[in-house]
């Protein structure tokens, strides 16, 4: 098999539909594009989800705190615990296992998040760290932001830039290559888009105002999150490729490697679903906690399909995500 998440049709057939058993409490289960899963708890949902990082080292501990903490943001709340299983290889130092934790405990408190628990370990099993999170979040009973709630019409809200945290692992896990295709001011500023991982703000000021969906940018990128979002409503888009923000670093980074930004791993990025009646109000919204955010598409109706609208006019088919480009790089 190839490397990287299942291609959508796999996890479909092979791991989901072999899912059979069903509890009343679970209001949203596991599903392609599903960011999180939601359990009736009475007057609250709890809202869980987990996630892997595999293929960063150097910022392990930072991005296993906010990968998952964005998914629980996706929901439109704040997240309030998270658990940690640590896989270390066999040759991890002590200082390695505190570099880890204290990344991982400064972006928890970034994130107003407890770390609650979890598993650390060194095992022959893995080659290299391996860090698997999962944040918890509470809110009030139906009040949680949902891709179904997508409408012909809605406009495609995504913020910050494309790429980049593949732009950040990249950056500094390959340092040294990097420093003949980047200045030096450019490769600090590379690395330092890990900077801004979290969309814990973006999310909740969005929830705030309601939304027709959210989606954090993880792996497969900006037309791989568009294409889940659109799976789950049954709903087609519009994409305009001129709109979609992409750091000049990142360019650079791509164009070296030969991979394409719009399907690089972006977590930082928050896809958001807008009303035409409330484009305006979460746009001022999340300008205002300090978040950049434009405007990139709008949603059509199934039979529109997903398309991506070039500079030059063409028209290209989104297709379903496929392994990561950042597998192109880290192998």
């Amino acid at each position: 098999m190839k490397v990287g998440k299942l291609d959508s049709d796999v996890l479909q057939e092979i791991v989901l539909d072999r899912i059979t058993y069903r509890r009343p409490e679970v209001k949203t289960r596991a599903g392609v594009g599903e960011d999180c899963a939601v359990i009736d708890f009475g007057s609250y949902d709890c809202v869980i989800s987990t996630d892997p990082i595999t293929a960063a080292v150097s910022e392990i501990g930072r991005l296993a705190i906010h990968i998952s903490c964005n998914d629980i943001a996706s929901n439109g709340i704040e997240p309030l615990g998270i658990t940690l299983a640590v896989m270390l290889p066999v040759g991890t130092t002590i200082e390695d296992v505190a570099t880890i934790m204290e990344q991982a405990g400064e972006a928890a408190e970034a994130s107003g998040v407890e770390i609650i628990g979890g598993h650390t370990e060194v095992t022959p099993a893995v080659n290299q760290p391996v860090i698997v999170s999962t944040a918890f979040g509470r809110a009030v009973s139906g009040s949680c932001q949902s891709a179904g709630d997508m409408r012909p019409g809605d406009y495609v809200l995504l913020t910050k830039w494309a790429g980049l945290e593949g732009t950040g692992i990249i950056a500094g896990d390959f340092e040294a290559e990097l420093a003949d295709v980047l200045t030096k001011s450019e490769l600090i500023h590379a690395k330092s888009l890990l900077d801004d991982v979290s969309v814990v703000k973006e999310g909740t000021a969005a929830g705030k105002i309601g939304t027709g969906g959210m989606h954090d940018v993880t792996e497969g990128g900006i037309l791989g999150a568009v294409w889940e979002m659109c799976h789950i409503a049954d709903l087609g888009v519009e994409l305009w490729e001129e709109a979609i923000p992409v750091q000049p670093v990142t360019r650079k980074i791509a164009d070296h490697f030969g991979i394409n930004p719009l399907r690089l791993i972006s977590s930082g990025c928050m896809m958001i679903i807008a009303a035409p009646e409330k484009k305006e109000a979460l746009l001022e919204a999340i300008t205002a906690v300090g978040v950049p955010v434009c405007c990139i598409g709008r949603i059509c109706a199934k039979e529109a399909g997903l398309v991506l609208i070039g500079a030059d006019g063409e028209r290209s088919e989104i297709t379903p995500p496929e392994p990561d480009e950042l597998y192109k790089v880290v192998k």
